[in-house]
């Protein structure tokens, strides 16, 4: 799906919600359409406010629902309290490996593990609406530089 018809399915949908398809809420939703990894409100903020001084936090969190309403948008919580959100696409589903020491997040997709997921949920007869992996741990670099719970890298004190 292209960003107009993002664009087009979010005006749709404010339409419909008897709202209006204000320029705030369109350069806020281009933003985050231009965004290729997760994003937080604060830093879609700092993408928009740089340039158009007049949108504030709470416009970017307030559009940021609005998007995630009309199911362009997913919110993550990864385990640190902080709301991220990627683009909801249909085109491909993904799980997410998140490092516990620098938050690296990696989206990965796994036939297998999708597989046996079906697998587990047809033995246990289970009708199965969405679900989320998320797996934690340390990342490669954060791992040979010896860092994680109870550790330090080397020269950091």
């Amino acid at each position: 799906m292209t960003m107009q018809d993002k664009l087009l399915q979010f005006r749709q949908y404010l339409n419909r919600a008897g709202l209006k398809a204000t320029r705030q809420r369109e350069l806020i939703a281009r933003a985050f359409f231009a965004t290729t990894t997760h994003v937080s409100a604060e830093g879609l903020y700092r993408r928009v406010g740089g340039r158009h001084p007049r949108i504030g936090l709470v416009t970017v969190y307030r559009t940021l629902k609005l998007l995630k309403d009309a199911g362009l948008a997913h919110e993550r919580q990864f385990g640190d309290g902080r709301a991220l959100f990627e683009h909801a696409s249909s085109e491909r589903h993904h799980d997410h490996i998140i490092c516990t020491e620098c938050g690296k997040i990696t989206e990965f997709a796994s036939v297998e593990i999708e597989a046996l997921q079906e697998q587990v949920v047809r033995r246990l007869g289970f009708h199965i609406q969405y679900h989320k992996l998320e797996l934690y741990g340390l990342c490669r670099d954060c791992s040979a530089a010896g860092r994680g719970p109870g550790t330090h890298a080397i020269g950091v004190g």
